[in-house]
């Protein structure tokens, strides 16, 4: 307990605890949120942080202890009667944040239209300016006339944030707001969070991305095996607190050099879009290169023609030394050019899928013999993956891998996926967003499985993080307007290097991309 007076805090939870199927997830759970405070709460993947968040936001009942509002004890029926105490939740999976087949507008409304005379009062042009106002609160240029699914997963994202602040929280919960957006748009919301803060609006921060602990945390909570464990105040001390959240320290990984091979894929006098500046670019054997860039800057864009998802303006592809385009993914992977695209529930993870399934979906041929699948072969390649990446969950015990991946954390979804491209002879594996949502040893994990299989193809790996960059690459690029526009060798490289060359400005000293003919050449 915080030892505070009754009148600062807002949010108190006394003992509180969940269990699901005899499974504790939520173990005596005491913790106060204060008016005016940013708490952040740290845990690794299947900690119960999100248990915890759809326990506040009314989304599941606790089963011990106490829920008070001002001292009141209440007990949520829904997540619109936690509305309607002024909780409202942002939560980390996209995709149940966002209604398909409605209007960008329309799901920035959402919660009005859902209201009791919200549909019958609906009027197309009045929501228009409704909406655009929400959107300008977040300085956000959406189409929002435009299908949701015309948007990507960081925009997307961005929508669902403009939503939850139209409804003016008492407690706003912030479940990984970060995970999609880039260096700028996170320090826009950074910034709308002090502003909360000063009207008094309490908010409980979840992220695995520590940096942005420092820049916003009052205070942190660490949440390990359903328990709270440690509490730090600002200024954080976040190698404290990662090991609390671990229950072990973490050391530090040094970067060893690559011995890097010969050219696997390049690119010439390369455009994008016709508005595009042209650029090179050569990709190693045996290197791993970072790709990063605000939300817009055509990260993701260059990796779906690489992909033959779509089609660029102008310039050359060569693959292994031989003019190449693929016109569709199965071309692309029937080359080795493997692609694990940002939004893994819309674009990587088919419902219902085993770990297994999921695992070997793109290779079944690999397994095929006389028409039928060699399960043993299968379960042996599987196996292997899960060993070397540490996967674990509920669907992982022995032999056991048929469980639907769906039930496995976040961070073990994603090793999943990786696991999935490595199983092919690739030679060019291009992952977007590899570390969305992960905690901080889930992505050591998936960064020193990256980096070791990296023999024998080029990787590109697609961050909007800086720091992710840092943690993960050889070389950085930065993508700026659909090209490339600087390359930053890992070597002594810091983190506000990166973020000089993400926006326009007057060339630096450090500044590494050179024009020749009309074209960026990196």
């Amino acid at each position: 307990m915080s030892g505070q007076p009754d009148s600062t805090v807002f949010f108190r939870l006394q003992n509180v605890g969940k269990a699901f199927a005899g499974n504790r997830v939520l173990d005596d759970v005491n913790l106060d949120i204060r008016r005016g405070e940013v708490l952040a709460l740290l845990g690794a993947n299947g900690a119960g942080k999100s248990t915890l968040v759809k326990v506040l936001a009314g989304s599941h009942p606790h089963d011990a202890g106490r829920l008070c509002i001002d001292g009141q004890a209440v007990r949520f029926t829904s997540p619109q009667d936690a509305r309607r105490h002024g909780i409202v939740a942002v939560h980390q999976q996209v995709e149940q944040g966002v209604v398909p087949g409605l209007s960008v507008a329309e799901n920035l409304l959402l919660d009005e239209l859902c209201g009791a005379s919200g549909a019958l009062l609906f009027r197309p042009r009045a929501a228009l300016q409704r909406a655009a106002k929400i959107a300008a609160g977040l300085d956000l240029q959406l189409p929002l006339e435009a299908p949701i699914e015309a948007l990507g997963i960081a925009e997307r994202q961005l929508v669902i944030l403009s939503r939850a602040l139209a409804l003016r929280p008492r407690l706003l919960i912030l479940d990984e707001p970060t995970a999609s957006l880039s260096t700028q748009e996170a320090e826009r919301l950074f910034a709308l969070i002090d502003r909360l803060r000063e009207r008094g609006v309490a908010i409980l921060y979840i992220s695995h991305r520590l940096s942005d602990l420092q820049r916003v945390a009052d205070r942190a909570l660490v949440l390990r095996d359903g328990r709270l464990v440690g509490e730090f105040a600002a200024p954080l001390d976040l190698a404290a607190a990662v090991e609390s959240m671990l229950g072990a320290a973490l050391g530090e990984v040094e970067l060893q050099p690559p011995a890097r091979g010969e050219s696997v894929l390049s690119l010439r006098d390369w455009q994008l879009e016709a508005q595009s500046a042209a650029f090179d670019l050569d990709l190693y054997e045996g290197e791993v290169v970072a790709l990063t860039g605000l939300l817009g800057a055509g990260k993701s864009e260059i990796a779906e023609v690489l992909f033959g998802l779509r089609k660029h303006h102008a310039g050359s592809i060569r693959l292994d030394g031989r003019d190449w385009l693929p016109r569709t993914p199965r071309e692309a992977i029937s080359a080795g050019v493997f692609f694990a695209a940002e939004d893994r529930a819309r674009n990587s993870r088919v419902p219902g899928f085993s770990v297994r399934a999921s695992m070997t979906l793109p290779f079944l041929r690999s397994f095929t013999r006389f028409g039928f699948i060699d399960r043993d072969a299968e379960r042996a390649k599987v196996a292997e993956q899960i060993e070397a990446l540490g996967i674990k969950g509920p669907a992982i015990k022995g032999e056991s891998m048929e469980s639907a991946l769906e039930l496995l954390s976040g961070g073990n979804q994603q090793k999943v996926i990786l696991a999935r491209w490595l199983l092919g002879r690739g030679r060019v594996l291009i992952l977007d967003e590899p570390f969305q949502g992960v905690d901080v040893r889930a992505r050591r994990d998936i960064g020193q499985r990256i980096r070791a299989s990296a023999t024998g193809r080029a990787t590109l790996v697609i961050c909007s993080d800086p720091d992710e960059a840092l943690e993960i690459a050889d070389r950085i690029l930065v993508v700026r307007d659909g090209a490339v526009v600087a390359e930053l060798p890992r070597q002594n490289l810091q983190r506000s290097e990166i973020v000089a060359h993400l926006t326009p400005t007057i060339p630096s000293r450090q500044e590494t991309a050179r024009v020749q003919k009309g074209a960026v050449r990196v």
